[in-house]
């Protein structure tokens, strides 16, 4: 981003690309946005199978064959989008899944006990009330379409009910939905694969192995990666184990982790060195500084993401949900044992085995692995978790045929839209319960993660606001940098309108950007030693296209500065250690760009507009009024 470049939107951060929007959010924008691309997918499948049901089913019964040399693989249409496409689908959750374990809510390991535990015991449940329910009866054998959330459905649904709940629960459900799909791919390798050939499973086995070390040598080249996969797929394929776990381990190895400054200024000067010699051996170490500085697991999200949400789930849907309903089905369906299990399973086993689970865990564990949320958010993830569709598809496919598997497909449908019921009726409880009872059901009491490597100290950090107040807002910042410049009439309407927060500033000056920072947060500090760091610090945002060392000058004089002594200042540069323990603070809790905003030490992602601060800012004062 140059010096010159226009702010145009409150999620800019210089030094940084695309630090304003986080992966999870991203990932949560593209899950719940396609949720209704998902539904629209569903009910064509429907509509088709209603309209033409032979053409429907001739159509995804076609058979399309890949050969070399007259080998190679051969699938129905349906076949490749349920062992093909999905396998990108179950690739793209893997990523997801490692990137909270290595930067998000799990990072802290033992915040991944209680949705583990809650993950395991949700599928449990919902198969012992299927196995009940089945009891003595051949479609005992579909136990496994009855366990497992949908990631997609889920998320989308819980977004349609808005600000009801937590944006902590989406954290909660989808650590839950990748404990299920990981359960449930191995559910399929071992319980669904039938006639296991071991030569090529050996190989697969072998190749993988292949994986694991050059991953270990540090390789990071994606053609590589990508032809490895592909022949663990054919192999796992050819040795009968539904090869869809590929995509879900490879997800898991993919790191994850934050940009460093200091590739971010070795990104800058090799684009400065570009720009002076435009020479094809300079443009590929430009992007090859530029590649190293995002992990990969972030650029393949980028990439992939949107495809698996906007077109294989949908065309997975449209390839499985068709049935032809009549009057006759739905009466056997509703008397039969499938239709029954699968749909108890999910609107009573589920929420039953994540709620009950996490009542169990908080009591026997005397509250240290507890829920960043409160019960009544808990309860609506149990209930919301009992969305199952596109796993819960892929395995009835797998265990059922004719009659049974209409039978499945219309107990999986119900269950969905029962789950989502059960969902909103909770939501329309909590809603009416008081205040303080209202945010206790839906925040709970737990501690956050705190990002915040250094505490905010009254005694050394420039404060504004009340010192005691319940929420403290600490920005990182650079007084060159347009996004700041774009944030500060922001924070002072935040301060104007909220007199229960206060707000520090700490120097996060970028020189390989903007020449001119450092030199004006040292001006600031000199400023402070006269008591007018706050004066100055409003004449340096006011002014960004004007700190030369004349303008600091010009701006001490109106201040009424003692003159001699700034200009010692600005010479002897007293500010300057004083500058470098914020740049130390910021490195230690992972800022690499400006404007960067931590909410009573957490970490503010998103946009940055009055609307998303203010709206952080209330819920930080009411988990802190909760928890004082």
């Amino acid at each position: 981003m140059t010096d010159s470049a226009a702010p145009s939107s409150f999620f800019g951060r210089t030094s940084s690309s695309g630090e304003g929007r986080t992966p999870l959010r991203a990932f949560l924008r593209t899950e719940t946005g396609s949720a209704t691309v998902l539904l629209a997918g569903t009910l064509a499948a429907l509509a088709w199978a209603n309209i033409g049901h032979a053409s429907y089913e001739d159509f995804w019964n076609t058979r399309l064959s890949v050969l070399v040399g007259g080998r190679g693989v051969s699938l129905t249409l349906r076949e490749w989008v349920n062992s093909g496409l999905m396998t990108l689908f179950f690739f793209v959750v893997g990523l997801e899944a490692r990137r909270e374990f290595d930067m998000g809510e799990l990072r802290e390991r033992r915040r991944v006990t209680l949705p583990l535990i809650a993950g395991v015991s949700g599928m449990l449940v919902p198969i012992a009330v299927f196995l009940a329910i089945n009891a003595g009866r051949s479609s005992a054998h579909g136990w496994g379409a009855a366990m497992s959330t949908d990631t997609a459905f889920a998320l989308g649904m819980l977004a349609l009910l808005g600000s009801r709940f937590p944006s902590r629960l989406h954290t909660f459900i989808l650590t839950i939905a990748v404990v299920d799909d990981l359960v449930a791919l191995g559910v399929i390798a071992v319980a669904y694969s039938e006639h296991v050939t071991l030569p090529p499973l050996l190989v697969a086995l072998g190749i993988f192995g292949v994986i694991l070390l050059i991953r270990a040598a540090g390789m990071r080249s994606g053609p590589v990666f990508g032809v490895l996969g592909a022949a663990v797929w054919v192999a796992l394929l050819k040795s009968g184990v539904d090869p869809v776990v590929v995509g879900l381990a490879l997800g898991l190895l993919t790191y994850a982790y934050p940009a460093a400054r200091i590739d971010l200024e070795r990104a800058s000067g090799l684009f400065r060195a570009f720009r002076e010699q435009p020479t094809p051996e300079l443009e590929r170490s430009v992007r090859q500084g530029l590649a190293s500085a995002v992990s990969p697991n972030e650029r393949l999200q980028q990439l992939y993401h949107p495809w698996t949400s906007y077109v294989i789930v949908p065309l997975f849907a449209l390839a499985n949900a068709g049935i032809a309903i009549n009057g006759d089905l739905l009466g056997r369906a509703f008397t039969s044992p499938v239709t029954l299990g699968i749909l108890c399973a999910y609107v009573l086993g589920k929420p039953l085995g994540i709620i009950g689970t996490t009542w169990l865990t908080i009591r026997l564990s005397r509250g240290r692995l507890a829920p960043q949320v409160g019960w009544g958010a808990v309860a609506g993830g149990g209930t919301i978790a009992g969305v199952g569709f596109t796993v819960s598809l892929l395995i009835a496919t797998l265990a059922f045929q004719g009659d049974r598997l209409d039978e499945a497909k219309i107990g999986i449908l119900s269950a969905v839209v029962c789950s989502f019921a059960a969902t909103w009726a909770i939501a329309l409880v909590i809603g009416a319960l008081p205040p303080r009872s209202r945010a206790r059901a839906l925040v709970g009491t737990a501690e956050s993660i705190i990002d915040l490597a250094a505490p905010v100290d009254p005694d050394r950090d420039h404060l504004r606001g009340p010192k005691e107040a319940l929420v403290t807002v600490v920005e990182y910042g650079d007084f060159e940098c347009p996004y700041c410049g774009q944030a500060e009439p922001v924070v002072r309407e935040l301060l104007a309108d909220h007199g229960d927060v206060r707000y520090v500033w700490r120097h996060l000056p970028l020189p390989d950007v903007h020449p001119h920072a450092q030199l004006a947060a040292e001006a600031a500090e000199a400023a402070g030693q006269q008591g007018a760091y706050w004066e100055m610090h409003d004449l340096l945002m006011d002014n960004q296209d004007a700190l030369e060392i004349r303008d600091l000058l010009r701006y001490a004089e109106q201040l009424n500065l003692d003159m001699e002594r700034f200009r010692r200042c600005l010479h002897q540069r007293p500010g300057a250690a004083r500058v470098a323990e914020d740049v130390e603070s910021a490195d230690l809790s992972g800022v690499s760009g400006t404007p960067s905003f931590f909410i009573n030490g957490r970490r503010h992602v998103g946009a940055y507009d009055i609307d998303a601060l203010t709206a952080a800012v209330r819920a930080a004062k009411v988990r802190a009024a909760l928890t004082r």
